[in-house]
């Protein structure tokens, strides 16, 4: 879940950033080993679905009917009779086989296919069909039916849960995670598993961002060759840039829900630290890790976080989805000077000022937040063994992160081509008694918010407004949450977020500004090779 950035200089940078933030990798990737799984085929992963997937034929107009809709006018879609949950379902199980593996537009996003996924979409079609013989109103805003692609370290009865780990492969779990348990009680779908950085990115230091072992690397379809996918929840973010699903479910530590949506031009939120449970999701930091929905526009996102659970007071103005009335007047945003040197931030700023936004200009100082890479080490020496021990199969029970090193040596070249750096930096972490490590996670997290605190205080401030990932490690350590929503596209076509962040336990304002900006705006464009 790791995507270090701009406020953490010592500290690797997951998409490889600079100091100043770019996320562009400048190289072929023909210099990087390994593009394709040594584990996986495309016929593999959709199993005894194959055939019906390569058979199915879109009739009529399907694709105008799907591609890039919301959930809202997606259902009022099939409500209507135009098509059925069941269509919906293989229009884009045919759409990852068309464009997801060994391809010239391959872009390896997609893990494994829920084998019991036509079974999901016909049962929401049963549902349908009772709705409708009782006259009960159909709901537009709501989530039964949509098949969601989910991050694969968020653990599901469906498939198994690998992290992108060769040694995970039989990690079958019996139980599903929180959050998918709640998606299932809305009825939606669960598709599949999106590809990842291996281990949430906390496993090779050198390692490019969207790589794992079992899932081969990720690729950015606004740019295949050249541009970065983000990380760690690659995968999710450029399945939802393609229409591979209606939405995907990403989890962050520090950024890797902001820096893939950025990446791909979608909208990524993350959600206050507890607004959302990560019981079955495989952890790096049980004290910042959280899961967040991806989504292509800010309604589908409010609708997605409402069904996994987000509390119902900190979305309820967008609870709701009545998004159409949020405004930005007299909101006071502060904004860094630096970031404006962005042509496309700049130009967000004029058009937010144009919808009556304050903008106050803040200094470029850094906070000094020494010890984060400890408080992850620390805090996955003890997490890791805990999931391993109460939520993963029996052949796992007393495993640790040693354990998962001992094992990849054993074929090393097919499991860990960039090494396994990070993992040793846990191994050789210094321990801390219990109440010296609490101690340490709140003089971290207070050193964050009086950051932030300060020029709250001092401005009055509503919120702030970032690129991509650039302040999300602050962000984090601080408890806020932030979402980003897409800016546009430089020169050479590569996407840019703006990303809102709010106080924590203030989410809501996040989809109203989001709301805002997106629709003045419209920036998203679908990855012009991807279209068809």
């Amino acid at each position: 879940m790791i995507k270090f950035l701009y406020f953490f200089p010592i500290l690797f940078l997951a998409c490889k950033s600079s100091d100043t933030g770019v996320t562009s990798l400048s190289k072929d990737f023909n210099e990087f080993k390994v593009l394709d799984s040594k584990y996986l085929d495309k016929d593999q992963i959709f199993g005894d679905l194959l055939d019906e997937v390569i058979s199915f034929r879109e009739s009529g107009n399907l694709k105008d009917l799907i591609l890039e809709k919301s959930i809202p006018e997606i259902q009022e879609a099939i409500a209507s009779g135009q098509f059925s949950y069941r269509d919906l379902t293989l229009f884009y199980l045919k759409r990852i086989y068309k464009y997801d593996r060994e391809n010239k537009k391959s872009l390896n996003s997609v893990i494994s296919i829920n084998p019991s996924v036509l079974k999901q979409a016909d049962a929401a079609d049963e549902d349908l069909a009772f709705f409708k013989e009782n006259g009960v109103e159909i709901v537009y805003h709501t989530l039964r039916g949509m098949p969601i692609l989910l991050k694969d370290n968020i653990n599901t009865i469906d498939m198994p849960t690998t992290a992108g780990a060769a040694v995970l492969i039989g990690n079958q779990t019996t139980q599903d995670a929180t959050i998918v348990n709640n998606l299932k009680q809305e009825g939606a779908v669960i598709l599949g598993k999106a590809n990842l950085s291996e281990w949430a990115y906390f496993f090779c230091g050198d390692c490019p961002s969207g790589y794992s072992a079992v899932g081969g690397q990720t690729l950015n379809p606004y740019g295949r060759r050249s541009l970065d996918a983000g990380g760690s929840s690659s995968g999710s973010g450029v399945a939802v840039a393609v229409n591979f699903a209606v939405a995907a479910i990403g989890t962050e530590t520090s950024g890797s829900i902001l820096s893939p949506s950025s990446q791909n031009s979608v909208v990524g939120y993350k959600p206050s630290i507890e607004a959302l449970s990560g019981s079955g999701i495989i952890p790096i930091s049980s004290y910042l890790d959280t899961p967040g929905p991806m989504t292509k526009n800010v309604i589908d996102n409010a609708i997605l976080s409402q069904a996994l659970g987000v509390p119902f007071e900190l979305i309820d103005r967008s609870g709701d989805h009545n998004l159409e009335n949020a405004t930005v007047k007299g909101v006071r945003f502060g904004v860094w000077t630096s970031f404006k040197e962005n042509p496309l931030y700049a130009q967000a700023l004029t058009d937010l000022e144009k919808e009556g936004a304050v903008l106050i200009e803040l200094d470029d100082t850094r906070p000094q937040l020494d010890g984060f890479l400890k408080l992850l080490n620390l805090d996955m020496k003890r997490d890791l063994p805990a999931y391993f021990t109460s939520q993963s199969p029996a052949q796992y029970r007393g495993w640790d992160v040693k354990t998962v090193m001992d094992l990849n040596k054993k074929d090393s070249i097919r499991s860990m081509p960039y090494g396994q750096s990070l993992f040793q930096g846990i191994i050789d972490e210094p321990s801390m008694t219990d109440a010296e490590f609490r101690e340490f996670k709140t003089a971290i997290t207070a050193r964050a918010q009086e950051y932030f605190d300060k020029f709250i205080k001092t401005h009055d401030l509503n919120g702030f407004i970032s690129i991509n990932n650039y302040t999300a490690g602050v962000a984090a350590v601080a408890f806020f949450p932030a979402m980003t929503v897409p800016m546009g596209y430089d020169d050479k076509g590569e996407p840019y977020g703006l990303t809102f962040i709010a106080p924590n336990q203030k989410d809501r304002l996040l989809f109203q500004w989001a709301a805002v900006y997106e629709k003045m705006t419209q920036h998203r464009v679908i990855p012009q090779d991807y279209k068809n």
